[in-house]
C-alpha cells in the first residue's frame, strides 16, 4: 500500500498530462491561429510540439532523437528504481512525493516521444520512422516578451524570439518536483541523516542485547 501511494501520485501525474495533451491536440488549431488568452498577453494556451528535448534543441544526427527517446526510457527505469528505494527506506515523504512528480513528468513525454508519432501521426516529416520519433505536446505559454532581436545581437540576432519556452503538465510537474528539492533540499536530507543514524543506534543496540 504504502508503495502505491507515492507511485499513484506518478500515473496521476501522467494520467492528467495526457488529458491534457490530447484535448489540445483535437480541440485547439495548431500554433498562433489557435491561441488563447487566458490572462491577457502574458498567458496563453498555446498549440505547439517539441521534437527535441527542452526549449526545442535537438541532438544533430538521424538517430538524434531515437537517441534521446532511448537515455528518457532508461532514466524512466532509473528514477523508478529510486523511488522504490526511498520508500522501501522511509525517506522524507515530501522528497518521495517530489521524486514521484519528477517520474510522472518524465514518463509523461516519453509517451510523447514513444507513441505519438504513431497514434497521431506527429513524427517529423523526414523521421526513419513513427515510432520513437513522436512529438511533444506543449501548450501553456507564458509570455514575458516575444518579438524579432536586432541583427547586431550576436547568435540570436535577426530572429523571431520568444523570451519564455511554451511547456506541458509533464514539464512543470518535473520543474516543480526539482525546485522543491531545491528549497527544501536541507529538511529533507537532514531528517534523512537523523533516521540513518537512529536505525545505526537501533541496530547496534540490537546486536549488543544479543551477546
Amino acid at each position: 500500500m504504502k508503495y502505491w501511494k507515492y507511485f499513484g501520485i506518478t500515473l496521476l501525474v501522467i494520467l492528467v498530462d495526457h488529458i491534457v495533451k490530447l484535448l489540445v491536440h483535437f480541440q485547439m488549431d495548431f500554433g498562433t491561429v489557435g491561441q488563447i488568452k487566458v490572462f491577457g498577453e502574458w498567458f496563453k494556451l498555446h498549440y505547439t510540439t517539441n521534437p527535441g528535448m527542452a526549449f526545442g534543441m535537438q541532438l544533430g544526427s538521424d538517430y538524434g532523437k531515437l537517441i534521446l527517446t532511448t537515455f528518457r526510457l532508461v532514466a524512466m527505469f532509473g528514477i523508478g528504481y529510486y523511488l522504490y528505494a526511498l520508500i522501501k527506506k522511509r525517506a522524507h515523504p515530501g522528497y518521495i512525493i517530489c521524486i514521484a512528480m519528477i517520474l510522472g513528468g518524465a514518463v509523461g513525454n516519453l509517451i510523447d516521444s514513444i507513441f505519438y508519432g504513431v497514434l497521431l501521426n506527429n513524427a517529423p516529416y523526414d523521421a526513419p520512422n513513427p515510432w520513437f520519433h513522436g512529438q511533444v505536446i506543449d501548450m501553456f505559454y507564458i509570455d514575458i516578451w516575444e518579438g524579432f532581436i536586432p541583427d547586431w545581437v550576436p547568435i540570436f540576432g535577426g530572429s523571431y524570439t520568444a523570451l519564455w519556452p511554451i511547456f506541458n503538465i509533464a514539464d512543470a510537474s518535473i520543474f516543480v518536483g526539482v525546485a522543491i528539492i531545491l528549497i527544501f533540499q536541507k529538511r529533507f536530507f537532514e531528517t534523512e541523516r537523523m533516521k540513518e543514524e537512529e536505525d545505526e543506534i537501533q541496530k547496534q543496540f540490537i546486536d549488543e542485547k544479543q551477546v
